[in-house]
């Protein structure tokens, strides 16, 4: 059997994403007795949950339908697989058969694929957001100077405070462990720059629409705005901002970035 088996059963849902049939990849698998995959899978899913990831986001219970004679179908159990579960499985199934060293060499290239996709999007994101915050950032300095706010450092604590749940700028910085001249924002991933920007446009919008005036009124909307954008990542079951992780310099995702580029121009030359 072909490496790329695995691909001809691969399946797209209306959305473009992909996912694996559980009865497919048993029959790829060389597994005859269904019950005896179902075990398979059950290690799997064990796996996936030990590894941090939520179950049901890669094993999806489903009924599909299948011909029996004359046209007739009938419903019987599957699950829908995603690629890191399909990866999980094949690493709990016989090791004794060529086709599944095949599967664990397929599933770990593609995951490996994807890992790197998923990664050049989120430098995208990062770079595109940090870009959006330099700006929304130089626009609420000048709404808060013609609020009348004289210490902007005062003003942009209190913004910190209200969203990272009482901590300063410096504090943050700390948490963090990045060094002096490492800047908070450089060092944000994606999720914790859009809480920020938010933070950012709707404080502004605030000062505007209520038309605030002095340094105290003017720092203590920032800190109320900052608390509402962090009571409603809690309500959505997020991670607070001061718990999320630092990450290298968007200078450094924007390099990879123009790499990736290059070698697509380079490609389409050659």
């Amino acid at each position: 059997m072909a490496e790329n088996k695995f691909e001809t059963i691969k399946r797209l849902d209306d959305n473009g994403a992909e996912y694996w049939s559980s009865r497919d990849l048993a029959k790829v698998l060389e597994y005859p007795d269904y019950r005896k995959f179902l075990n398979v899978i059950e290690k799997a899913k064990v796996a996936c949950e030990n590894s941090g990831e939520v179950i049901h986001n890669h094993f999806v219970l489903t009924d599909e339908m299948v011909q029996i004679g004359s046209g007739a179908e009938r419903a019987i159990d599957s699950i829908y697989l995603s690629r890191y579960a399909c990866y999980l499985i094949v690493q709990n199934s016989d090791p004794t058969k060529v086709v599944v060293a095949k599967g664990q060499t397929y599933f770990a290239i593609q995951t490996r694929r994807q890992e790197k996709a998923d990664n050049l999007i989120e430098d995208n994101n990062r770079v595109f957001l940090r870009e959006q915050m330099k700006k929304h950032n130089t626009s609420l300095m000048q709404t808060a100077s013609m609020a009348g706010v004289e210490s902007y450092a005062i003003f942009q604590n209190a913004g910190y405070k209200g969203l990272y749940g009482g901590l300063t700028m410096q504090d943050i910085h700390e948490r963090k462990k990045l060094k002096k001249s490492q800047k908070i924002l450089d060092h944000m991933g994606s999720e914790e720059l859009a809480a920020n920007l938010f933070r950012a446009t709707q404080t502004e919008a605030k000062i505007k629409r209520d038309k605030v005036h002095g340094q105290g009124n003017a720092s203590l909307a920032h800190m109320q705005v900052g608390q509402k954008v962090r009571n409603t990542i809690q309500s959505l079951g997020g991670t607070m901002p001061e718990n999320l992780p630092s990450v290298d310099g968007v200078g450094k995702a924007k390099t990879r970035i123009k790499k990736v580029q290059k070698t697509k121009r380079v490609g389409r030359g050659s």
